[in-house]
């Protein structure tokens, strides 16, 4: 007999791939063709039917309802008071239910921002950066910008004191300018808790992941790697416990040997389900489509699929296919060869499975290592991984001091035994 995880995650999409937004890169839109004629709403037997296994499914004293799109929010509010009351009909004693929402934030009201507050939901907001960025890809279905709107909805929710964190993607429009996006998260919105989101879209017809070729909207490795630093060098020298971007955290579970916490990040996948309106589960959120569909939960109970040996080789694949090159990377102990669904590259010796964010990965994580240490090394003595931010201030501040008067030709103060010229100073340069 197959033993059930102790928790499993389900991404719930009650309207589907509905929304009231076309944004140029969604990768779900395209999901409404898997069910031509659906009405696209989950109806109140599916929503309590699900609501009672997935508690019953889980051996965990908290347990998290994901609620996504499409547009959630189309569902009307009803239907979320109803899915509370079935969340206290059916938990167990002891048991703490909570709810998180993604949302583009264009339908928010009043009322709404209350109901969240109320009900302690944590809010996700899509939002790009400022708004000519944002508004390049995210608009509405008559092709208009959507940042004003958005911007409206998060100043609702902290009107009415609603937890939220900003979800960005990062695309080929906003990838160049990483101060930007950032500082505007930070200081414009007023975000504490930012996911930092790489776009990698399959060019293809069936809007499955299928195919090695990208859209144009994509971003590269490289830029995404750029991306993270800029946006890194910023946080780390004065941002650190007041800003907490989803990666960063990442990287220092990792470095502190913690588990990362994130899918993408895990060593296998499979944990992480996604569940269509009318009670279909499949494998992953990015992996809705008819190969890795596991069921309806109105036939097969959630747990039976979770365990299934479908979804049990759909989450090992993702270390037993990584790449020699991988497992011998120094970044792989973060990395972890990142999420299958960008494994669409070939190593130099022409394995398949290389992520196709590989490069900006390994920039990355290779560029954060010494920071990583000291928060590190800060936690081990209990004291707060912030401090990292006064260190490299006095280190910093003494590098300044060693190359304030040195010459062209004098030794360079590094140690490297060349001419300042040829060294430090030419990388200054």
């Amino acid at each position: 007999m197959t033993v059930s995880p102790p928790a499993f995650h389900i991404m719930t999409k009650p309207r589907g791939a509905i929304c009231n937004l076309d944004c140029d890169y969604c990768y779900f839109l395209s999901k409404e063709h898997l069910y031509p004629g659906s009405s696209f709403r989950m109806s109140t037997d599916v929503l309590e039917a699900f609501t009672q296994q997935y508690i019953e499914a889980q051996r965990v004293p908290e347990v998290t309802f994901s609620w996504q799109g499409g547009e959630p929010t189309l569902m009307g509010l009803d239907f979320f008071r109803q899915a509370i009351v079935f969340q206290q009909q059916y938990k167990k004693p002891g048991m703490v239910i909570n709810n998180a929402i993604q949302t583009n934030g264009t339908l928010l009201d009043d009322e709404w921002c209350a109901f969240f507050h109320e009900q302690n939901f944590l809010v996700g907001i899509s939002l790009d950066g400022p708004p000519d960025l944002h508004n390049v890809y995210r608009h509405d279905k008559g092709g208009r910008p959507t940042h004003t709107r958005v911007m409206q909805g998060i100043r609702l929710l902290q009107k009415h004191r609603v937890a939220f964190n900003v979800l960005t993607c990062v695309q080929a429009a906003n990838a160049p300018y990483p101060l930007d996006v950032y500082r505007f998260l930070r200081d414009e919105v007023g975000a504490q808790f930012i996911q930092l989101i790489p776009i990698v879209e399959r060019d293809n017809t069936t809007g499955y992941q299928e195919g090695a070729a990208v859209t144009e909207r994509s971003v590269t490795g490289k830029a995404y790697g750029d991306f993270l630093i800029g946006v890194f060098d910023e946080w780390v020298r004065r941002d650190v416990g007041r800003v907490f971007v989803q990666i960063f955290d990442i990287a220092l579970a990792a470095w502190s040997d913690n588990r990362p916490g994130l899918c993408v990040f895990e060593e296998t996948c499979g944990l992480a389900m996604a569940l269509e309106h009318n009670g279909d589960l499949y494998a992953c959120d990015h992996f809705v489509e008819p190969n890795h569909y596991l069921g309806n939960l109105l036939e097969v109970p959630v747990v039976d699929m979770a365990v299934s040996g479908h979804q049990r080789q759909f989450g090992l694949a993702k270390r037993d296919t990584l790449p020699q090159m991988c497992r011998e990377c120094e970044v792989q102990f973060v990395c972890h060869g990142g999420c299958p669904k960008n494994r669409i590259l070939t190593t130099p010796d022409g394995e398949p499975g290389l992520n196709y964010l590989c490069d900006g990965y390994k920039a990355f994580f290779s560029h954060i290592d010494h920071p990583m240490q000291v928060m590190t090394a800060e936690l081990h003595n209990r004291r707060p991984p912030a401090n990292v931010m006064l260190i490299l201030a006095r280190k910093e501040a003494e590098r300044r001091r060693l190359f304030e008067n040195v010459g062209r030709n004098d030794p360079c103060p590094c140690g490297s035994g060349l001419k300042y010229k040829h060294c430090c100073g030419k990388k200054r340069r």
